[in-house]
């Protein structure tokens, strides 16, 4: 089966912009996904980063990094990934992952895994990854978005809010699960949730994957027992992965 890897790239974030080119250990963040995804068993040439500014494309030209230059009107990594489809002629039977770019210490494992069970899931439309939740905070935390599944990883609902709550004992965190935001699809499911538009409790909730559930689109859950440890989003993160990378590189 043909998997190939697409890793959106936005040089304008609102919270820290031109993170994707900011240097951990003397290269880029985006590097350091690329180099994950192919720790992961992905070829080189499968593997593609999708941007929408030329300053990305300049600056990886010395990294033997296959880029693709998309519009600068996409409002979500999807739409973005979706184009870089089209572009190079992939045709519907085609699995793509939605490495996240900004996770440059995202687990090759985690990569393994999503794509084993998406490979073995085909009865799946897409494919995500969650971890269990083990603490109160993030399970109360809004910024912690909640996956609740259903029998054989199928998820049923995402959200910000506490959930699963055990009306009996809320304490209880043994179905609780925090969503990973990583995914897999066929061309042909891309395609699908990209005719979409957003609907009202993807606007609601901020989550994009609920347009796919609104609209009857079945996505399955992997649990991976593994520590994720969190993205870019600030400079407070990026100065905490730095010194993580820092120690673990001595």
């Amino acid at each position: 089966m043909d998997v190939k890897v697409v890793i959106p790239a936005r040089y304008g974030s609102s919270r820290l912009p031109g993170k994707p080119l900011l240097m951990l250990l003397g290269k880029p963040v985006i590097w350091h996904v690329v180099e994950r995804c192919k720790e992961a068993g992905i070829d080189r040439d499968n593997i593609f980063v999708a941007t929408d500014d030329q300053r990305i494309i300049e600056a990886l030209k010395d990294y033997d990094i296959n880029v693709v230059l998309t519009s600068l009107s996409h409002q979500s990594g999807t739409d973005r990934i979706n184009e870089v489809a089209a572009i190079e002629s992939w045709s519907d039977e085609v699995v793509v992952l939605n490495v996240q770019g900004d996770e440059p210490m995202i687990p090759f494992s985690l990569i393994q895994n999503i794509t084993a069970f998406t490979l073995a899931n085909p009865h799946y439309q897409i494919t995500t990854a969650v971890v269990p939740l083990t603490n109160q905070d993030d399970f109360t935390n809004s910024n912690v978005v909640k996956a609740i599944l259903g029998n054989h990883g199928r998820a049923i609902y995402f959200t910000r809010s506490p959930a699963p709550m055990n009306r009996d004992n809320p304490n209880d965190l043994s179905l609780a699960k925090r969503h990973i935001g990583i995914y897999a699809y066929r061309v042909s499911a891309l395609k699908q949730f990209c005719s979409y538009s957003e609907d009202e409790l993807e606007h609601y909730e901020k989550l994009e994957q609920l347009r796919a559930l609104s609209h009857g689109m079945t996505i399955g859950a992997t649990v991976f027992n593994g520590i994720v440890p969190h993205g870019i989003d600030t400079i407070d993160d990026f100065n905490n992965i730095k010194k993580i990378m820092k120690e673990n590189n001595n």
